[in-house]
């Protein structure tokens, strides 16, 4: 795996010792890969003195690894996009519960956040339907559940089932409706899809824009950023999809979050709890919005403009920590249906 150090030298990761607790640095093992993020922790360090350390990897890989090193690991924070893993982390102890005046200021809605502050969103992406302008109206499909619809035979399009997008949305679909319900809906996604499972939520995008298939599930910010690319095709792709935010007359459309929660064993706790803050502070909120349009997390920043102009939704109120309690259902429903 590799190191980067994103304040300050790149080093190897052995060399990260353990200073003492006061130390002006702080060590985050990240899962997410987003050129904003540096900025952001830029501005934390020219802010505070504090040297942001990085630890990149896969979000599980991570995971194994904080319990491999249990109490002499130098992490301080961890940092996911997938609040399954962050619940999934909280659940095995290698989270602690962190709260603080500036943290409860931000008013993060109750579904982006653990109850007892074991970790918080810091963005939200929500998981729509993408169509095609020329071929479907939106009044046509309104609910996730109108996907497996015999009328969407062979025209709709994923990503894999083992994907956390996948597992978490159809574990949110457990938590709504059950297993049983949620396993006849997957049957029925699958007999309509328009080719096997491939790619990620830009290919499916593309591929409706293209006629490979008329709908999409996909996530707002890889809309987003065809929309707003620099590249003339890909901003041509954005004019010919249109999105729905589904479930808005039940439950609300499925979010999923990047997130972050301070290790149960970390040197720096202080410096941890100081970085998390910033990450929710207005600054660092609109960084997230403009840099890599996703939905804030903190009430009080809008979202990127070009997002607001897809409409205003009504989230999903299930706590974002369900994602984590149905993925083993989720696995197993999505096996026997054939979602891989």
């Amino acid at each position: 795996m590799s190191v980067k150090t994103i304040i300050g030298l790149t080093v190897a990761f052995g060399a990260l010792t353990l200073t003492s607790a006061h130390a002006q640095e702080v060590n985050v093992y990240n899962s997410r890969h987003y050129n904003t993020d540096r900025a952001i922790y830029d501005n934390f360090t020219k802010a505070t003195g504090i040297k942001v350390n990085i630890i990149e990897g896969n979000h599980d890989e991570l995971i194994q690894r904080l319990k491999s090193e249990g109490a002499s690991s130098p992490a301080d924070l961890f940092i996911t996009v997938d609040a399954g893993r962050l619940a999934a982390a909280a659940k095995d102890g290698l989270l602690a519960p962190t709260t603080s005046p500036t943290l409860e200021a931000v008013k993060v809605p109750a579904n982006l956040r653990a109850p007892d502050g074991a970790w918080w969103g810091l963005s939200s992406r929500a998981r729509v339907i993408v169509y095609a302008l020329d071929r479907v109206k939106p009044d046509q499909i309104k609910t996730y559940e109108d996907l497996a619809k015999p009328d969407w035979k062979g025209k709709v399009l994923t990503r894999s089932g083992t994907h956390p997008y996948s597992l978490a949305l159809t574990a949110s679909m457990i938590a709504a409706n059950g297993e049983e319900k949620t396993e006849a809906w997957v049957k029925g996604l699958v007999a309509n899809l328009a080719r096997p499972p491939q790619g990620g939520d830009t290919d499916q995008i593309k591929a409706v824009a293209v006629g490979e298939g008329d709908v999409a599930l996909a996530n707002t910010y890889y809309v987003g950023k065809l929309i707003t690319s620099t590249k003339a095709e890909e901003r041509a792709v954005a004019a010919k999809i249109g999105v729905i935010f589904p479930n808005q007359n039940d439950r609300g459309t499925h979010v999923n979050l990047s997130g972050a929660g301070v290790v149960k064993t970390a040197p720096h706790a202080e410096n941890a709890r100081k970085l998390l803050e910033h990450l929710l502070s207005p600054e660092a909120q609109r960084m997230f919005a403009d840099g890599n349009m996703e939905f804030p997390v903190n009430p009080a920043v809008q979202p990127h403009a070009e997002l607001t102009k897809l409409g205003s939704f009504k989230q999903a109120a299930v706590n974002a920590a369900s994602f984590a309690e149905f993925t083993p259902q989720a696995l197993r429903v999505m096996d026997r249906a054939g979602w891989k």
